[in-house]
C-alpha cells in the first residue's frame, strides 16, 4: 500500500483512477479545483499556485502527512477549450509546480499524463509511418500538444539532475467511458471524423490500469508510453482505413483486423499493460 495524490481527481480519467488505485489498497487522496462535498480524501488546491501545491504535497492537516507517489492529471484538458495562452499558462504551470513540488517534498515516483497529440496530431502532416509509436521526435500542432512536449522534456531534465527521480508519461489516447460507445458505429460513415487521432481511442478503465502499472514499474529516469485501447474505434479494417486516408505513409508490420494503429507495443512490453475494455464489447 502507498499513500498517492492524485490531481485532477474529478476529471474523466482522475475519478476513475482514484476509484482503481482506492481498491487496489493505496491511500489515494484527490486534489483538484472543482468544487465537492466535504470529504476526507479531497482537498481543493489551485495547482498554478506554487505555494498551495507544495503545501498540498507535504500533507494536508490531518488527512495525510506523506505521499509516497503522484499522479498528476489535472489540466486543460485539449485543444481549443480555452484561450491558446491560458492552456499555456494553466498547463505548464501546475506540471512545473507538482514536478518540483513533488521533489521539494521527497517524493521520487511521478507519473502523468502526457498526450497523443505529441505524435502530430491531428496528422495534417503525415506521421513518419504507422502504427505510430515513442521512437520518432515530439511533433506539437498546438499549444496544448507544445505543453505536453515541453513538459516531457523538463521531466528528462529533472531526471537527469535527481538520479533517484522516477517520471513516467503516458501518452492517453481520447478516454472515454462505455455510456459513449452507443456514438462509436456512426463514425463508419466518415473515416474522416476520427481520422484526426488515427482512430484511437482509451477506455477509461484501461487508462487507469496504465497508471496502477506505471506505479508499480520500479526503473529510475524518465520513460514515456503510448496508451491507447487495442482496437480502433471503426467496423473497417485498418488497413483499409490507412490505405484510403494515408496512400503515401509506409505501414511497418501486418495490420490485425481491427488493431490500433497508435502503437501499444511498448507499453505492453514494459509494463505489462493489456486492454481490457473494447466497444465492441459494449455495442451490438
Amino acid at each position: 500500500m502507498a499513500s498517492i495524490v492524485v490531481t485532477g481527481s474529478k476529471g474523466k480519467l482522475g475519478r476513475v483512477v482514484v476509484d482503481v488505485l482506492t481498491a487496489e489498497g493505496h491511500a489515494v487522496h484527490g486534489l483538484d479545483t472543482v468544487p465537492s462535498p466535504p470529504s476526507p480524501d479531497f482537498t481543493r488546491v489551485d495547482l498554478t499556485d506554487y505555494g498551495q501545491t507544495v503545501d498540498a504535497l507535504f500533507g494536508v492537516q490531518d488527512r495525510y502527512d506523506c505521499v509516497d507517489a503522484v499522479v498528476h492529471l489535472a489540466a486543460i484538458p485539449a485543444p481549443g477549450q480555452a484561450a491558446d495562452v491560458a492552456t499555456f499558462d494553466n498547463n505548464m504551470l501546475a506540471t512545473s509546480h507538482v514536478f518540483q513540488g513533488a521533489l521539494r517534498a521527497g517524493v521520487r515516483k511521478i507519473v502523468y499524463a502526457s498526450s497523443e497529440t505529441v505524435l502530430g496530431l491531428p496528422f495534417a502532416t503525415d506521421p513518419p509511418y504507422i502504427p505510430v509509436d515513442e521512437d520518432y521526435d515530439a511533433r506539437p500542432e498546438s499549444n496544448y500538444s507544445l505543453v505536453k512536449h515541453l513538459e516531457e522534456q523538463m521531466a528528462i531534465q529533472l531526471c537527469r539532475w535527481h538520479q533517484d527521480l522516477s517520471v513516467t508519461a503516458l501518452r492517453f489516447s481520447n478516454v472515454m467511458y462505455e455510456e459513449e460507445y452507443a456514438d462509436f458505429p456512426a463514425f463508419d460513415a466518415d473515416a474522416t471524423l476520427r481520422r484526426w487521432n488515427l482512430w484511437g481511442y482509451i477506455d477509461a478503465r484501461d487508462g487507469a490500469q496504465a497508471v496502477s502499472r506505471a506505479l508499480a514499474h520500479d526503473a529510475l529516469g524518465f520513460e514515456r508510453f503510448v496508451i491507447a485501447n487495442a482496437d480502433t474505434v471503426m467496423s473497417r479494417s485498418s488497413a483499409e482505413l490507412v490505405a484510403e486516408q494515408f496512400p503515401d505513409v509506409p505501414v511497418t508490420k501486418e495490420l490485425g483486423e481491427h488493431e490500433t494503429l497508435l502503437s501499444i507495443d511498448k507499453a505492453r512490453a514494459v509494463l505489462g499493460f493489456e486492454p481490457q475494455h473494447s466497444w465492441r464489447d459494449h455495442v451490438g
